[in-house]
């Protein structure tokens, strides 16, 4: 059977991970240390059922997954200006 979509409430996901084992995307998010901006989203999407009315917890998951992908990024990106410099020779 089929799980069912992604905006479900954490009540229902902790029964049914309990049943089926974690789902993925939850599992993929855990490791972005930006769950507690996901459940949040979640919750207001659940009681709201309009995401347009839950911008403050869209903004703060956005923030949140923007932060961990810029520490994810190489650190050797501002050092690579200098490996390559202007044909001008500035």
């Amino acid at each position: 059977m089929a799980r069912p979509g992604h905006g479900r409430n954490r009540r229902s996901l902790e029964k049914d991970e309990d049943e089926e084992g974690e789902d993925p995307v939850d599992a993929m998010i855990s490791r972005t240390g930006c769950a507690a901006q996901h459940w949040e989203l979640q919750e207001c999407m659940a009681a709201q059922q309009d995401w347009r009315r839950c911008q403050p917890q869209v903004q703060a998951f956005r923030e949140c997954m923007a932060r961990r992908q810029r520490a994810e990024e190489p650190h050797h990106v501002s050092g690579s200006r200098q490996a390559h410099p202007s044909p001008t020779g500035d």
